[in-house]
């Protein structure tokens, strides 16, 4: 068995909540990383932490608001003051307000959407590159979508900037090569979350879903979780620039 080790290691996910991101949260604790949870509301990081430090791991909680870059700033002023590095970031927090067709779509839900999948993780990772710098290598991955690679049906601005997510990973991982920073995505298949909750709650849309999944089921968030372990651990020392899915057979 190989032990995945990330003591002393500090680690900050967004959307930090629930899903996908308390999941990875969870996992990097009990690896041994000094967590750093992050989402717009303090109660579901509260409940989170709690988790972590019943099993007697390490974390810290700050709201923030991935598509405000002042809240940005603000939280990596206080990252670096508490800690004065990072090693590992987590892009998972997102949002799709709109769930229809792009015809119909209002400026409103672009603007929204852009912000918080897009221009917040930007932003997120040209802040923690200095303090990456100061730990002396950083592991970053971003949280895309099956959707980024084949648009999924009344998605398409949330599965645009999906796509744009992997674009950002493979220009920012040459980028960042020469500072021992790694950036990797992960490309997650149809989750069983609370973002996911319109597809599920449509009998309809749910089952042709499920038609599309050779394993012919959904996934757990924890799933998830194995990658993301590979991606900010040594055991992917030589991987940066790529994409792992995790969907059940559905891209195949």
């Amino acid at each position: 068995m190989i032990n995945i080790s990330l003591k002393d290691k500090v680690a900050l996910i967004t959307g930090a909540s629930r899903g996908i991101g308390e999941a990875v949260a969870l996992a990097l604790a009990e690896c041994g990383a000094h967590c750093i949870l992050v989402s717009r509301k303090m109660d579901g990081l509260q409940a989170v932490a709690g988790k972590i430090k019943e099993k007697g791991g390490k974390a810290t909680v700050i709201a923030c608001n991935m598509g405000q870059l002042d809240q940005i700033g603000k939280l990596f002023e206080q990252v670096k003051a508490d800690f004065g590095k990072l090693d590992i970031l987590v892009n998972n927090a997102a949002a799709n307000p709109y769930f229809g067709e792009m015809l119909g779509a209002e400026e409103w839900a672009w603007d929204k959407t852009f912000a918080v999948n897009l221009k917040g993780p930007f932003f997120m990772i040209q802040q923690a590159v200095p303090l990456m710098v100061a730990s002396g290598s950083g592991a970053i991955v971003n949280v895309s979508s099956v959707n980024g690679v084949r648009p999924a049906a009344l998605q398409g601005i949330y599965s645009i900037t999906k796509t744009g997510i992997i674009a950002m990973t493979q220009a920012y991982a040459k980028e960042l090569a020469s500072k021992k920073i790694r950036v990797n995505a992960l490309l997650p298949g149809f989750t069983r979350t609370d973002f996911s909750r319109a597809i599920m709650d449509n009998q309809d849309i749910f089952n042709y879903v499920l038609q599309q999944i050779p394993m012919g089921r959904e996934a757990s968030p924890s799933e998830m979780v194995g990658a993301v372990l590979y991606l900010v651990s040594d055991l992917s020392s030589y991987t940066t620039g790529t994409c792992i899915i995790c969907d059940g057979g559905m891209l195949a």
